[in-house]
Formats: C-alpha cells, structure tokens, sequence
C-alpha cells in the first residue's frame, strides 16, 4: 500500500533543485509549500478563474530582476499602482495590459506571440468568501513549462512541467472581498528540460488549461485509488489517502447502483497511524456483485461517493468509475481476461480547427469522435500526458488509452535533477489520472537512444510507476534497427529496455524515412522478448488536397499507398498486438518549414487541421472496421 508521508517534503526538495539549476528563472522569497496533486480535483465544487487574464509579456525578465541580475524584492507581482508622491516609476500596469484568455496558449491567440518563448506574466483579479475550517486551493490545469503563482503579493507555489495539473494552497494568502492572483510562466525550453530542447510539435506556451480555486475541508480526500481485483470476483479494492491530522473519522466508499459500498474504516484501521504528518491511508476492500465491466464495446461508469466524517466535518466527493482488468499473458493482452488487439491511432493535444492546445470538452469529443469513426477501440495520446477532458471523454466513450510521460528523444539521462524532474512529473501524472478505466498503459518514453544511462534512467522511472501503480502496464515507444539479407530484410527489436516493459511499443517508418512503400513488402521482423508487441508508430505525410500518383510523395495517395503495404507487413507480425500510426490529425511543428507543403506542420496527419479527410483515413477506416489487420478478437 503506498504512503504518502513524505510527499511534500521530497517534492519541495526537487523543485529547488530544479530551479537552482535554472537559476535565470528563480527568485528567493519565503519558499511556499510544494503543490499537491488532488485526485478528481475537477469533480469538486470550483470557482472557475477561467476567462480574460491581463498579460504583459517579459522576455528581458525585467519582473524579476534589476539591471544587474539583483532579485526585485517588490517585482511584477506585487502588482503595484502608481501614486502621488512616488519617488520612482511604476513601468507596469496589469489593469491596462493587453487580456488573452485561459485556457489557451499565447501563440495562436495574438500573432506577435505566435513564436515568442520566455517570460509572460498574467493577472486576473476575482471576488471571494473564505470560509472558516476550510483550505483553498488555486488548480492549475496545466501551465508551460515553469511557473511561479502567486495571490495578493504572496507567493504560493512553483512548478515544473507542461502538461501535469497541479494545486497550490493559497488558504493563507486569500482573504474576503476583492483578491488578485498573478503568475509568471516561462515556456522557455531547456536542455536538462523534460522534454528537451527538441521535440516535433510546437511548444505552446502559457495557462493552457482550466484554473480555478477549490475549496475543502482541513481534513480532506486528497487521493484515491479505486479498481476491480485481479484475485478476487467481484470485488473492488484500492484505498483513500485523507490529507489532515484528525484521527477521529469514518470513511464510506459506496456505489450506490450496486448498492455496494465499503465498510466503516476509523482510526484503528490506518495503514500507517505514525505517518501523520502528511496524513494518512485507508484501505478499500468490499464484494460489489453484478459489476458490469467497462470495455470499449460496453463503457460502463459508476456513480462512485467517497465521503470522510472526522469531528462533525464531512468531505464527499462523487466520481464517474469503470471497473475492468488489464494484463498479460505471454504475448497477449487481456482485458477483462479476454485477448484483445488494440486498433488505434496517435494524437497530438492539438486543437481541430483553431489549432492550439487542446483543452476543452469539445476538443476531445471532436478528436475521439474522429477515432471512433475510424474504427479506433484505442488511442495513443502522445508525448505528454493529454487534459482531464480527454481521459473523462474516453472513459464515457470507450476508447483505450496509451498515456506517455514527456521523455522525448535524447534527454540528459545522466543528470540525477533530470531523473527528478521527469519521475515528478511521472507521478502527477498517475496521481491525477489512476482512476481512468480507458488508460490501460502507462509510456514511460519516446524514441530514446540505446546507452546505459538511458536505460537506467527509463527501467527506474518503470519501476516507479509500477510502485505507484501496479494495475496498469509499462509501455514505451522504441527505436529499431534494421538487418539486411539478400532482397529481404528484419526489424530487429532488441533494445534492452524491451526487459523492464509488459507491453513492447515500437516506432518504423518504411516507405517515408527510409525506402518504398513496397519495401514493406519483403521486411520480417526479429523479435527477442516473450511480449506483446505494438506498432506504435508508423506513416508518412501529406497534404490534404495534393493529389498525384502512388509514388510521388506529399500526395494523399502516395500516404494510403504506404498504409496499403504496411497493413500486410503487419499481419505476418505474429505477437502483434496492437497499432497506433502516426497521427490522428496534422499538427503544428517548427521542423517542417517546407513552404506550400508542411508551412510549419507535421503533415501525416489522416486527417487535416482543417478536418480535412485524407484517402489513408479510409485504407485505415476499412482495415479496422472490417478487422482483417490484427489477430480478431
């Protein structure tokens, strides 16, 4: 059973190493509490900060520092006004600075920002009521890549990393009446940064997704993880971690179709009754007969109440759940105990349409709908972890999900403050998201080069998730090589990190990077582990309405001929598990310049930004629809 004890510390612990090796962006006030991350914090009561925020953009890091790098003891967040008698200027107003809105990043939404990456300040100012016996939390959907909040001058929390929600305590700094809350962001990338200084999508900066404030008990269910046992029919187990001090209390987890619920756990039942200072744990065990097992072909959710009473003060929170069971045997995957082929494809958090980071509800009804309409049972949501409202619209929807923590391509594997940092974010991203029935595996990288220090680094962050998480399977999307024999040749997957994962995950691209499309043709595939087997990626690009021949590339036709060849190359894959190719829809990336052709897009989309459907879409739709690629199932 996992303990909680030391969390905050070991959290506060890496952010200031973390900003001590980014030292341009660190400034030292009273250091604040590490955030926390808040299981199901977007099923909770909030007062929603979303909408028109004050920006002013800072890339001298003129908010923070003097002319002589010094530390401003009364920087931007302040947010000071001028004033007769002032001896000196005040060079900033937030209340006259242009507004842009959260969530969203800053580049697509004003074309002077389009490609600026460093330091953008926001305000925004809000009404509120504190209430006695209570903590406030500011939730930040998302915010890239570091960030520091502050709520009426007082500083209330830092962090690292884009794409992971996190939740700062604010209850010391929020009084009644009229408040601000400003929050300097710096999308700026770095090369000991998670990811790193190269990626192929577009490094949208800013709040990109929802903020709010939430409100709770001082003693509150601040984690829970619930799930259906592998060992035991018809029984749901798991626990409820309470973030307080008070002994004295009752749990009830109930689920009220199934008129099931959990006994009544008090303070005898602690799994750890001296590890208090960061609260403590209950564990969950009761018979819940009849569960209907959530699968893509029948996504069943249950209304799930988790309520703790301690001293007359109740905290509940009410949660949608699938109960189902992912494992392997051999070289199959099972769920629920049964085989079954992942039919799926990759995407990016890219917005249909507008572009931009995806955020919204709609977002991820358009782009899972598309997948749905494809065939899709699965999606591979690369490379970073995706927002609440696409793991909740699979779950609803029935999609399977391959979720990825962002370590892309050659980070610095060496460093122990990297390692920190992607283990960090690692865990914010289970913490958040471990009750989703869609996620079935957890990617611990992307196309990462074959050394020790990086599979040290991979295997550990393997196990960690295991320690976390151990319901779910460990995934990660390899590179292969190739070995020539005559007019045939083999994809020889043999890096060994394949050893610490469940689930092999591997990238090719026959017929685009390398070769023809008919290449595929006489290419095998030499497999040295006992396990199930992804194509995780594969593709090529083109442009939606250039139409030519087969063979001439950025054509639709030439993308469905390369489908074509690799759907029969994949057949005679024989522990072929499951396919992602690469991707749902175009995307923006700065490494795709070529003018009237990529314009700054990747182009293997199947489907244009535009919601434009490529001829590969259909070579693909009909394939999955009529299941003659992938053992049946």
């Amino acid at each position: 059973m996992k303990l909680f004890a030391l969390r905050p510390f070991a959290a506060l612990i890496l952010l200031v190493v973390l900003l001590a090796a980014h030292a341009t962006f660190a400034i030292a006030q009273s250091s604040p509490a590490a955030p926390i991350v808040i299981t199901g914090a977007d099923r909770r009561p909030a007062l929603s900060l979303n909408g028109d925020w004050h920006v002013i953009p800072d890339p001298y890091q003129t908010g923070l520092y003097d002319f002589h790098k010094h530390e401003i003891a009364r920087g931007w967040f302040v947010n000071e006004k001028a004033k007769p008698g002032d001896t000196g200027p005040v060079d900033y107003d937030f209340s006259k600075a242009e507004t842009i809105k959260v969530p969203g990043d800053w580049n697509t939404q004003k074309p002077e920002f389009f490609w600026y990456e460093g330091l953008m300040w926001y305000e925004k100012d809000f009404d509120f009521e504190p209430k006695a016996g209570t903590k406030t939390f500011l939730r930040v959907g998302a915010a890239n890549y570091k960030s520091i909040f502050w709520v009426n001058g007082q500083k209330v929390c830092e962090h690292v990393g884009g794409f992971t929600a996190f939740n700062c305590d604010v209850t010391a700094a929020v009084h009644a009446g009229r408040n601000f809350v400003i929050a300097v962001v710096d999308n700026t990338r770095h090369e000991d940064g998670v990811p790193t200084t190269q990626t192929d999508w577009f490094n949208y900066g800013g709040l990109t997704r929802e903020v709010s404030l939430i409100t709770v008990p001082e003693t509150f269910i601040d984690q829970y993880d619930l799930h259906l046992s592998k060992t035991e029919p018809d029984t749901i187990e798991g626990w409820v971690h309470i973030n307080g001090h008070s002994l004295l209390g009752t749990l009830q987890v109930k689920i009220p179709e199934l008129n099931a619920k959990a006994g009544v756990f008090r303070n005898v039942d602690l799994i750890n009754s001296a590890a208090l200072r960061d609260g403590f744990s209950l564990a969950v065990h009761f018979k819940a007969p009849r569960t209907q097992l959530w699968s893509p072909e029948s996504p069943k959710l249950y209304q799930v109440s988790i309520q703790y009473d301690s001293k007359g003060v109740t905290d509940a929170i009410e949660d949608q759940i699938g109960f189902r069971t992912i494992e392997t045997k051999g070289d199959e995957i099972l769920l629920n105990g049964k085989p079954i082929f992942l039919r799926g494809i990759c995407i990016h958090a890219e917005a249909p349409y507008r572009t931009g980071r995806a955020y919204s509800d709609k977002d991820a009804e358009t782009l899972l709908g598309w997948a749905k309409e494809l065939g899709a049972n699965y999606v591979r949501l690369a490379h970073y972890p995706h927002d609440e409202t696409m793991l909740r619209a699979a779950d609803r929807m029935g999609i399977l999900v391959w979720a990825e923590n962002p370590v892309y391509w050659a980070v610095q594997f060496e460093k122990p403050e990297v390692y920190a940092n992607a283990e960090n974010q690692l865990r914010e991203e289970i913490e958040t998201s471990r009750n989703h029935a869609a996620i079935i595996l957890w990617s611990m990288a992307n196309e990462t080069p074959i050394n020790d220090a990086r599979t040290k680094f991979i295997s550990s962050l393997a196990a960690k998730a295991r320690e976390l998480d151990p319901t779910r399977l460990i995934t990660a999307a390899l590179l292969v090589h190739t070995d020539k024999n005559g007019e045939r040749s083999a994809k020889v997957v043999d890096d060994p990190l394949g050893q610490y994962l469940d689930v092999l995950g591997t990238n090719e691209y026959i017929g685009w990077y390398e070769q023809h499309p008919e290449t595929a043709d006489v290419t095998d595939w030499k497999i040295s582990y006992d396990k199930p087997l992804i194509m995780s990626e594969f593709g090529a690009d083109a442009k939606a309405g250039l139409h030519g021949g087969p063979n001439d590339r950025w054509t639709e036709e030439y993308q469905a001929n390369v489908f074509q060849h690799q759907l029969g190359m994949l057949n005679r894959i024989p522990q072929l598990r499951g396919m992602s190719p690469w991707i749902l829809m175009d995307f923006r990336s700065p490494r795709r310049p070529l003018a009237g052709i990529q314009d700054e897009f990747n182009r293997k989309g199947l489907i244009s930004d535009q919601g434009q459907k490529k001829e590969a879409f259909s070579v693909l739709q009909k394939a999955y629809i009529e299941k003659t690629v992938g053992k049946p199932n």
